[in-house]
């Protein structure tokens, strides 16, 4: 009896060490060593150590300046058209030059005349009448002076010999009106070119217009493109000529009036000093 408990009492013991063991084997893993021994003998191991790929450069974008373009060259300009042009609008352009070159040129040169006589009328009304002669007046008149020339006229006038045709009084007029027409008209030398501007030169820009235009319509219809920006540029660049003529027409027109005006001045002075001076020579005369 004693024996056979004995004998189950053992039995549970070696039962219960077993499912120990086994439990703590199941919660414990085994470890692991993953370093394998080199075998004797074998060469050592070469493997490359794990690097990393390198980092991609970063680019600066450099900030945006908003520079303009350059602005387009105008294909039918003036110097395309004088390019381009044949002889006929070559000329046409060099003849309004010429011509608007001209109208300044001789405005100038009136006006510096006309403002030198007008001085020296000036100079008449404070010295000449002032003299106590008429020889010491005269004296103090510029040698230059148009009032001296035609007051030394006079003066030889009354001092002469009349003649059996005219009298004293009437050779002292021919002579005053010999000298004031001399005078006019070299005030009137070179206003008329002014005048034949003013009357030809839209003309002959309106003559280069239209011949501009006639070789342009043959060079479109010889390529066989009328599309409207094959048309516009030539005839624009044809209607110049017209701007031109305009342009050189406008001031001579202006310029001539504004001459003419000042011209109209400055002989009433001459013709009011001729007639006080022939007043004062018949008078002493008689």
């Amino acid at each position: 009896m004693n024996s056979k408990l004995l004998a189950v009492a053992a039995a549970l013991v070696l039962l219960t060490g077993v499912g120990t063991v086994s439990a703590f084997a199941q919660a414990t893993p085994p470890a692991t060593n993953t370093a394998q021994p080199a075998a004797p003998g074998a060469a050592p191991s070469t493997a490359a150590p794990a690097t990393t790929p390198p980092a991609a450069p970063t680019t600066v974008t450099p900030p945006s300046t908003n520079t303009p373009a350059p602005p387009k060259e105008n294909p039918y300009g003036l110097g395309p058209l004088w390019q381009s042009g044949d002889i006929v609008e070559k000329g046409v352009l060099v003849l309004l030059g010429v011509m608007s070159i001209g109208t300044w040129y001789i405005f100038f040169m009136k006006f510096w005349e006309q403002s030198r006589l007008i001085g020296q009328a000036r100079i008449v009304d404070r010295r000449f009448w002032s003299s106590n002669s008429l020889n010491e007046g005269i004296e103090k008149l510029p040698k230059n002076s148009v009032f001296r020339s035609v007051a030394e006229s006079g003066v030889r006038a009354s001092s002469g010999v009349a003649s059996g045709l005219v009298n004293v009084n009437d050779f002292i007029g021919m002579s005053l009106n010999r000298q004031l027409e001399e005078a006019n008209s070299r005030l009137q030398g070179g206003i008329a070119f002014l005048a034949s501007v003013g009357s030809t030169a839209p003309f002959v820009g309106l003559f280069g217009t239209v011949w501009g235009v006639l070789n342009a319509l043959i060079a479109i219809g010889l390529a066989g493109q009328p599309s409207i920006d094959k048309v516009a540029g030539p005839v624009g660049q044809a209607l110049i000529a017209t701007a031109i003529g305009l342009f050189a027409a406008v001031p001579a027109v202006l310029l001539y009036n504004f001459l003419v005006r000042r011209n109209k001045v400055i002989n009433e002075k001459l013709r009011s000093f001729a007639s006080d001076l022939q007043t004062y020579l018949i008078t002493n005369k008689k």
